[in-house]
């Protein structure tokens, strides 16, 4: 399934992060992280969102991740009503 529209997510409070997600004219999947801790969780972060987007059967979209040091359920929910918005 393909995003086709904008939506986003979260806020930039400490522990949260905030997903923007949007359609992709090349087809593919990019995601773009932003992490206070991204040289610690980096590689972890990406994991969950990479995980999520395959559980929500999504195969085309631009992943926008401002992360200020959320938890993994956290970006979850995040990245599921981002999505939800831009599929309405």
């Amino acid at each position: 399934m393909d995003i086709n529209g904008v939506g986003k997510a979260g806020t930039l409070e400490s522990n949260d992060v905030m997903i923007m997600v949007g359609p992709n004219d090349e087809g593919k999947l990019e995601i773009d992280i932003d992490s206070i801790v991204y040289k610690q969780f980096g590689e972890d972060i990406k994991k969950t969102i990479e995980k999520k987007l395959k559980e929500m059967n999504i195969t085309s979209g631009i992943i926008r991740c401002n992360d200020k040091g959320a938890l993994d359920y956290t970006i979850r929910a995040r990245i599921e009503v981002a999505i939800k918005r831009a599929m309405k």
